[in-house]
């Protein structure tokens, strides 16, 4: 290769490397998997090596991590955050081995091993025991300061008491989110008729810079640490490091080991390979570090990565299958998803059948056709990825996948987005897969809750044309049940009582049930707090919007939008007839205050003055944060009747306050 044609290729190189790394750290996009992203990085680096002269400024294999991101201030770290080299490669881990025993002749190495979770990794900084800041990695001299969001993450003490505390002390380690988080938060997506999230380390980046702390606690993340840092401890090696922060009480990995030898090494690195799916998180690899810290010293670091540490990285796991179809599924909001139809495949330890190709974009990316055999993988994503084809198996003559321009429920030509990544059917007045969904939607427990109206009920009453909007069903009488299978007196009976129930739900649970396009359950609640009545809300201005937190101009615009639509007006109409909740109640307006601030609580039993979801919306509402689960930095369980004797007796090992329904309300005064 002449200079003229690596310095083509390094441009290239150069671009693609910024593009996934503004996805990746910027959008929480993996557009592509870790091991094709490193090769890229690693092609980079040997030309850079080969003709040092073209190696530009502005390279990115000069630079540790991400930009700090708008919205958050910036705080320098004491110590550098570098990043770890990598490999692929078990030779490359001899190599690393010969080279330490090369520096440090005449010193007895051993190794500490540990798992690489696959989050994001963050600096947590303490003075007398007390969390003081939590900052992420950024470029590695400074990060976002997230500290309202890492006093969120129950897995990360607020406050320690110990006696052998120094002043002060920082911890390191990784932000990420179990296998099980994940799932039950796509669940909640789907159930909301939101996009499905692609993965656990970018849902828990993207919760991270969110500018809601209340969100972080909701997401239920994970923390582990890696490192100690003090100059008032002498503590000689990682493993001490390791085990005092566990003494101190941070939930410390159980699966790191002292190796005492490189075969150790290898034999740990090939452990963890079979295991990994039966971890509760996801892993990428694991990482070999010295484990003195005299002899970390001595190796010293570059300006990117410590000298005395390699993190091993495991491939993806991969498969390969038979393209038998591309499919569209219609969202309750009209979005068109793509979606690939697969002959069975194992992979990961499930059976394969079909994998979300997101958008038209894609499927022009990858460059596919009918009857493709195509590359899966499942490395560090829950939900299955296409991320190649495999040419040499293509079926001659066979066609490009053309996305559809027609919705497949209604035939209505669809628009593209301005953005330019999705396509959707406007058709939102009568396409019935948007009518089913709203009517699912608006039916959820998160939103009007009516709980003996499923699905397969939904589905029935529609294609029968007794209801096409939510104001229909307020309509409903038994006469419209009859001659319908299955609905016997009682169950008819169940299903109006629930409607007419649903009539007393608060307007946030209201407003979210409407399916206005990006209106979350959290955007709901904020802009109830925020308008106090419909009204108010309609004639609100795009720069009167913006001011409620979580409320960006994309959300602002489709709430105008929805309020423009005389469609929409009609049937918000109809409900307000039919006598839903449209204002927030006087009493929560007057009461509004935050004598709860930077107070967590958990709550049990029943109350008298309180539905469940009420004394949620109660604690919320007068400045508390909610928690799941009971843990030492809870600050109080509220416990009401039939509160389990377990968890109070659990709240009082915990040294957790119980306070009764009274002491909350004497509190919120």
């Amino acid at each position: 290769m002449d200079r003229q044609q690596a310095a083509r290729e390094m441009t290239d190189l150069i671009k693609q490397v910024n593009y996934y790394n503004k996805q990746f750290f910027e959008h929480h996009r993996s557009l592509i998997s870790d091991y094709a992203f490193d090769q890229l990085v690693a092609r980079l680096t040997s030309l850079e090596k080969q003709f040092p002269d073209l190696k530009r400024p502005d390279s990115p294999t000069h630079r540790v991590g991400e930009k700090t991101t708008k919205g958050f201030a910036t705080r320098k770290h004491t110590h550098p955050m570098r990043s770890l080299s990598n490999t692929y490669s078990i030779e490359e881990v001899k190599q690393f081995t010969t080279r330490l025993h090369k520096l440090l002749p005449d010193t007895n190495i051993t190794y500490f091993c540990e798992l690489k979770f696959d989050g994001t990794a963050i600096s947590i900084h303490y003075e007398k025991g007390k969390l003081q800041h939590a900052v992420t990695r950024g470029d590695g001299v400074q990060g976002d300061d997230i500290t309202a969001n890492g006093r969120a993450i129950q897995a990360i003490p607020s406050s320690i008491k110990a006696s052998d505390l120094p002043d002060e002390f920082e911890v390191r380690g990784e932000v990420y989110m179990t296998k099980k988080a994940f799932e039950l938060l796509n669940k909640k997506h789907t159930e909301e008729g939101k996009t499905l999230l692609a993965n656990p380390r970018n849902t828990a980046a993207g919760t991270l810079k969110t500018l809601d702390s209340t969100i972080v606690a909701d997401r239920n993340l994970s923390f582990c640490p890696y490192t100690l840092i003090s100059k008032d401890l002498d503590l000689p090696t990682q493993a001490s490091r390791i085990q005092i922060l566990e003494k101190w009480g941070f939930q410390v990995s159980p699966t790191h080991r002292m190796c005492h030898s490189l075969e150790e090494v290898i034999d740990y690195i090939a452990h963890w390979e079979k295991e990994r799916d039966n971890l509760p998180m996801e892993i990428d690899g694991v990482v070999i570090k010295v484990n003195e810290l005299a002899s970390q010293q001595q190796l010293g670091a570059t300006s990117k990565s410590p000298r005395w540490a390699i993190a091993y990285k495991y491939k993806p796991q991969s498969a390969s299958a038979l393209l038998e179809d591309v499919i569209y599924q219609v969202g309750r909001t009209g979005v068109i998803t793509p979606v690939a139809k697969l002959s069975p495949t194992r992979l990961a330890g499930s059976t394969i059948q079909r994998a979300s190709l997101h958008n038209s974009q894609e499927i022009a990316t990858l460059g596919l056709h009918k009857h493709d055999t195509v590359f899966l993988e499942k490395g560090g994503d829950v939900i299955p990825k296409v991320t190649a084809v495999d040419l040499s198996k293509r079926p001659p003559d066979t066609q490009h996948i053309q996305f559809t321009t027609h919705c497949p429920s209604c035939e209505t030509l669809l628009i593209k987005e301005e953005d330019g990544a999705h396509h959707y059917c406007p058709n939102h007045q009568a396409c019935p897969a948007q009518l089913k969904g709203k009517l699912r939607h608006f039916v959820h427990r998160q939103a009007m809750n009516i709980v003996h109206i499923g699905g397969k009920t939904i589905d029935l009453l529609s294609e029968k044309n007794i209801i096409k909007q939510p104001a229909d069903l307020y309509q409903l009488t038994p006469k419209d049940f009859i001659g319908l299978e299955g609905f016997k007196t009682k169950t008819v009976q169940n299903i109006l009582s629930s409607i007419q129930a649903s009539k007393a739900k608060p307007f946030d649970k209201v407003l979210f049930a409407l399916g206005i396009r990006h209106v979350g359950a959290t955007v709901a609640y904020k802009l109830v707090q925020h308008f106090h009545n419909i009204d108010a809300l309609k004639q609100a201005s795009e720069e009167a919007l913006i001011t409620v937190p979580e409320v960006g101009t994309q959300i602002a615009q489709s709430v105008i939008a929805y309020f423009q639509d005389p469609y929409e007006i009609k049937h918000l109409d109809a409900l307000c007839n039919a006598g839903l909740q449209f204002s927030q109640k006087k009493e929560n307006n007057a009461t509004h205050n935050d004598a709860l601030a930077n107070k967590s609580f958990v709550i049990t039993g029943t109350f008298d003055g309180f539905s469940r979801e009420e004394m949620r919306s109660y604690i919320q509402t007068h400045g508390g944060r909610l928690v799941s689960a009971l843990s030492a930095q809870v600050d109080y369980l509220v416990a009401g009747h039939s509160a389990g004797p377990k968890k109070i007796t659990q709240a009082e090992k915990l040294d957790v306050k119980v306070i009764s329904e009274d002491d909350l309300q004497a509190m919120a005064k």
